[in-house]
């Protein structure tokens, strides 16, 4: 019986150290959670700050990427309880008060987000009736009214469905990116390697760390990825989180980084400074400049469904943080709670979207820093206080990601006092 009994759980370990389909899927899904619409402004950021400012972001993407996620899977895995999701966690190991105050957060770290897309998604709509369509430019207040009206019924008509869908269409918005990253190459052109002053070098850098952490995030994923893992795979949850999360960041990074350097090689500093100045994706930029009847009607049809998509997914975690805060906090009802929600978030969409502020200055200065307390931080400060963590106590990757971390955070201060 003992022999019997080993032959099964060498054969289980086995299963759990092999790659396997479960696994591929959550690397797609991972990357299709990533790859939305910061990417498309990621090229106008950072190469806006010249060739090496480009260069160290290539170089530390990768690290930045999947030691943060490594480090919050980790944490939502250290909880004595096999069902907790990221603010049953919080509370667990930090308390009610600092739970709640951690677990706002959480929702602040998303809701910015919608607002970012609100903008991003009118702005290319408003852009593409003009430039491509030769229409006169419509109102803007009905244009955005009419936009997140339409995104917040679709999730309202069923979010299982609709996420499915979009997960389909990330597959073709990859294939598409892809063949405009080479379809730019034969334009592209060194850009100036000449060293501007070290002051400036270092706050450009410093500046364009939240808007990388926010291109490259798929934090929003990783709660019910982690908790995946660990139905799926029990006491080798970690092990194979940590090897999934690797497979995604080398994905996401190869991918991104082809598609930033290509535009980025591709457009002189001035296009891409009119690029931000017009508060538009990168790739409503491309379709206004390049004389191609396909890339003029391609370029923001693949913004619209980066967008759009991304926007379906963060919708969903807003909503469901938004309820879980109001039902733990307050008397209201789950329906009442989501009710509530989807009226505050939809009218502070549609007044974004109306005022548009500037994306980039939002990432700058709100989604960016947010992520990075959540991603950065928070996950690292447990290492020090969840005995579960402690033998990642004194590695050099929690000290880096504490410092990536404290860097974004800082460069909203900076903004605010600036």
């Amino acid at each position: 019986m003992n022999t019997s009994h080993d032959t099964l759980a060498a054969t289980s370990s086995a299963a759990t150290s092999s790659w396997n389909r479960h696994d591929t899927q959550w690397v797609l899904s991972l990357f299709g959670t990533a790859v939305g619409a910061g990417i498309l402004f990621l090229p106008i950021n950072v190469g806006l700050g010249g060739f090496w400012p480009l260069v160290i972001m290539a170089l530390a993407a990768f690290p930045m990427t999947y030691l943060a996620h490594r480090g919050l899977a980790r944490f939502v895995l250290s909880s004595r309880r096999s069902d907790s999701d990221f603010t049953d966690v919080v509370q667990e190991h930090f308390g009610q008060g600092a739970g709640r105050l951690i677990s706002l957060l959480y929702f602040l770290s998303i809701f910015p987000i919608l607002l970012i897309y609100g903008v991003g998604l009118t702005n290319t709509v408003n852009d593409f009736t003009v430039n491509q369509l030769g229409f006169a430019q419509p109102p803007r207040i009905m244009l955005s009214g009419v936009l997140v009206a339409a995104m917040v019924a679709v999730m309202l008509g069923g979010e299982k469905l609709m996420l499915r869908a979009f997960a389909i269409l990330v597959y073709p918005l990859v294939a598409i990116l892809f063949a405009l990253s080479l379809y730019l190459m034969p334009n592209w052109q060194m850009p100036s390697t000449e060293l501007v002053a070290s002051t400036d070098f270092a706050i450009n850098l410093w500046l364009a760390v939240p808007v990388i952490v926010f291109s490259f995030s798929h934090a929003a994923a990783i709660s019910s990825f982690a908790n995946a893992q660990r139905r799926h795979y029990g006491e080798q949850a970690r092990p194979k989180a940590d090897a999934i999360l690797k497979y995604t960041a080398i994905m996401l990074i190869t991918f991104v980084l082809l598609f930033v350097f290509s535009c980025v090689f591709a457009l002189s500093a001035e296009q891409l400074q009119a690029a931000k100045d017009a508060n538009i994706s990168v790739l409503s930029y491309l379709a206004n400049t390049y004389n191609n009847p396909i890339l003029a009607y391609v370029g923001p049809l693949v913004a619209f469904v980066a967008i759009t998509s991304s926007f379906f997914g963060h919708f969903l975690g807003a909503r469901e943080s938004f309820n879980g805060l109001v039902v733990k906090h307050s008397n209201l009802t789950h329906k009442k709670a989501d009710k509530l929600g989807v009226a505050l978030m939809f009218i502070a969409i549609w007044v974004c979207a109306v005022y548009n502020p500037s994306i980039l200055g939002m990432m700058e200065a709100i989604s960016g820093p947010i992520i990075a307390m959540i991603l950065f931080i928070m996950p690292m400060i447990a290492v020090y206080k969840v005995e579960s963590l402690k033998q990642y106590r004194g590695k050099s990757s929690t000290y880096f990601i504490l410092l990536v971390g404290a860097l974004a955070v800082s460069a909203l201060l900076y903004s605010l006092l600036g």
